[in-house]
């Protein structure tokens, strides 16, 4: 036993570290929870700062910087060259049109100059690779966005390497044919009857529901040429693109046959999601913001000044998201030509 000394109170004390108080189970077990505790409490601080962290909204520059875009010099865009109103390349090799307009106004919220930007044609087929090609075409191009009067579709939309933006355009299919033909109230009107439409347009669809025998171009200026040599008796495409055409072509007819599908017109933006974003969010500022007349600019030059030669064809702005629209512009918001 280890020897003790007084402390001078009439109490005795350990003189080793041998008879210093043990400690029990019970205040190990205290000890114990404590640091769990205190651990559990810093694990969930830090969780709790990551999920604010990863879930809150980037900033624009975020999102620019995860698309790629900061540092890029230049924004490559896929549009067709052969509709007019929509999207056609001039003698001189700019180009001009409705999906033009719609790519610069994306463009400059991308913070892209027009000088910045390369405009690259591309076939319908070629939509969903995102593959147009120089002007000659010699070389294919791969393309940041594709402004083409491209229809969104659910098949479309579950392609591999296809990220549609909200509509940005309205339209609906329509018929052209030569001006002595008899009018074509639909498409049942051409059954058994030679109709153009683009490759792998969906109006080819309906076309082939309603007995048509569909003759397939890659461009629409093939499908005029088909219909003035006689190989086919109509066109049959978007009323946008159509209504174009009979701009630049009086002597042909333009009928509107009826049918209550929109066409709705997408950007696809390829597997670029923050791209997508900021491309979604230039569509909705357009929108939203009253001092914003950009859309309704680009409409009123390339296609309302069509429709007095169109009656009856609609032609509609997305009211996706639902806002409400500026009151000089409401009746082409939501109303038809008629």
């Amino acid at each position: 036993m280890s020897d003790e000394k007084d402390s001078g109170a009439g109490e005795s004390v350990a003189k080793s570290d041998d008879e210093k108080p043990t400690v029990g189970p019970h205040e190990l077990w205290m000890r114990f929870r404590f640091v769990i505790l205190v651990g559990l409490s810093v694990l969930v601080v830090v969780v709790a700062a990551s999920f604010v962290f990863i879930s809150r909204t980037p900033s624009v520059d975020e999102l620019r910087d995860q698309a790629g875009l900061n540092g890029k010099q230049t924004l490559r865009i896929g549009v067709k060259f052969d509709q007019p109103g929509i999207a056609e390349r001039q003698p001189d090799g700019t180009f001009s049109g409705f999906d033009i307009e719609i790519a610069y106004l994306v463009a400059e919220d991308l913070g892209f100059r027009r000088n910045e930007i390369e405009f690259y044609q591309i076939q319908s087929e070629d939509r969903e690779r995102m593959q147009a090609q120089t002007p000659d075409g010699a070389n294919v191009v791969i393309v940041d966005l594709v402004v083409a009067s491209f229809s969104i579709t659910d098949d479309r939309a579950k392609t591999p390497g296809v990220a549609f933006s909200a509509a940005y355009l309205y339209t609906e299919q329509s018929v052209l044919t030569l001006g002595d033909h008899p009018p074509v109230a639909t498409l049942e009107d051409l059954r058994g009857k030679n109709v153009c439409s683009l490759a792998t347009s969906s109006s080819a669809t309906a076309a082939f529901a309603a007995g048509n025998l569909v003759r397939s171009k890659l461009t629409i200026s093939e499908c005029v040429a088909a219909l003035r040599s006689g190989e086919v008796e109509a066109i049959s495409t978007d009323a946008t693109i159509l209504g174009g055409i009979k701009a630049k072509n009086p002597d042909l007819a333009h009928w509107d046959i009826g049918l209550t599908n929109n066409e709705a017109y997408g950007i696809n933006v390829g597997e670029n999601a923050a791209l997508l974003t900021l491309v979604n969010l230039s569509l909705w500022h357009s929108r939203e913001d009253p001092d914003d007349d950009r859309w309704e600019d680009a409409f009123d030059r390339n296609i309302r000044v069509n429709i007095p030669l169109n009656p009856g064809v609609p032609l509609a702005r997305p009211e996706q998201p639902q806002v409400a629209p500026k009151p000089e512009v409401r009746e082409w918001f939501s109303g038809g030509l008629g």
